[in-house]
């Protein structure tokens, strides 16, 4: 077959609702390229145009500028709400016109859903519903991932384990610290300006001790892990989407719940309850660095009221909330990242969902064992 030296393009129209781009001879990198979006916006009128078709049969050799125009043509077509086939064009150019839209057309599904308030409203109310349905679907692999690692039968690495343990652990402490430190410092600030009224100074050990080890050490430690450790999952595991790591993992047989998952959730829900003890003590610490300086009471006799105020269950129902806290941070980072679509945008998107998703599962957790706790006498 011969060969030409100049690419061609030919527009035309064989049916009403129809556009035929026709492409024929080398389409690599020079400077008389042909513009394809150009001719066919200049070509025929697209107030009736439904489908444009992308005849590429003819086409000798191609490169990244193939590549390039097509998917212009394809950002065109989505963005006029054009059906666009590709059908006839190489393998290898249609891999890379999905993946370098994907990001692009993730994001017009997005923002074509906002129509109003109340469809806003409809759309957020079914993602969150979609969102707990996920979570729980999730949560029964999982589980299931969990008993065949106690019957020996799961597959990963301890020592992938024992790294995120060190990593979200002992690596976690200074943040930790220094976050629950500040709030017991505030607690006590609050507690002191209203307690001085009535010269119940004392009370500020009760105050600073009930709302650290039953609140705020628990949840503060949940939202930090929250914003480091479930986006850092979301996106290691959305990484290794994009380079099809995963998929390379099901076609040799491993689970990727069992490899992947389960270590993350088996290092982080052991250690958020050590941190969060870390956190209670350093939280008291802090509001009884307030007392000792605003309020004036002795280090020995805000511990005394601490030790009467705050019992063994305020800091085992602390911990049990803890415990829950870890599984959904790790639940929430590990589901995003496995959710991710192939292209670097999705790999953030799945990160800033994870730390969305965490928070508010932490937030509407916590209400619902305050809630339980009340009703327990807890």
């Amino acid at each position: 077959m011969a060969t030409t030296t100049d690419a061609q393009l030919e527009i035309s129209r064989p049916a009403p609702d129809t556009v035929l781009v026709r492409l024929a001879g080398p389409w690599v990198l020079r400077r008389d390229l042909p513009d394809i979006v150009e001719a066919v916006e200049h070509g025929v009128p697209l107030d009736r145009v439904r489908r444009i078709v992308v005849d590429a049969a003819r086409v000798e050799r191609w490169d990244s500028m193939l590549v390039a125009e097509v998917r212009r043509l394809r950002t065109m077509c989505v963005g006029h709400e054009l059906e666009v086939d590709l059908e006839s064009l190489p393998d290898g150019a249609r891999h890379l016109i999905d993946l370098s839209t994907a990001g692009v057309r993730q994001q017009q599904r997005r923002s074509r859903g906002r129509h109003g308030f109340l469809t806003a409203v409809g759309v957020e109310v079914l993602r969150a519903v979609r969102s707990v349905g996920d979570m729980v679907g999730f949560l029964g692999e999982t589980v299931e991932a969990l008993i065949a690692a106690l019957r020996g039968r799961a597959r990963f690495r301890w020592g992938d384990l024992l790294q995120v343990v060190q990593e979200h652990g002992p690596a976690a402490l200074p943040i930790v610290g220094l976050v629950n430190f500040l709030v017991g410092m505030i607690v006590a600030f609050i507690g002191a300006i209203q307690l001085e009224r009535f010269a119940a100074e004392i009370y500020v050990a009760n105050l600073v001790g009930i709302g650290v080890v039953r609140e705020m050490g628990p949840m503060m430690t949940a939202i930090i892990l929250s914003g480091r450790t479930s986006a850092a999952f979301a996106a290691q595991l959305g990484t290794m989407q994009v380079n099809e790591e995963i998929s390379a993992f099901r076609t040799m047989g491993i689970p990727p719940m069992q490899f992947l998952v389960l270590p993350r959730v088996i290092a982080l829900v052991a250690m958020v309850p050590l941190l969060t003890l870390y956190a209670n003590l350093i939280g008291i610490f802090g509001g009884a660095i307030v007392a000792l300086v605003k309020l004036h009471l002795s280090l020995t006799l805000f511990y005394e009221q601490l030790v009467g105020a705050v019992g063994i269950g305020d800091w085992i129902g602390g911990l049990v909330k803890a415990m829950v806290f870890g599984a959904i941070v790790v639940l929430s980072g590990c589901l995003r990242g496995m959710q991710a679509s192939r292209s670097a945008s999705a790999v953030g998107y799945a990160a800033t969902s994870a730390v969305v998703t965490s928070i508010v599962f932490v937030i509407v957790t916590d209400a619902i064992f305050t809630i339980i706790y009340i009703a327990l006498g807890v």
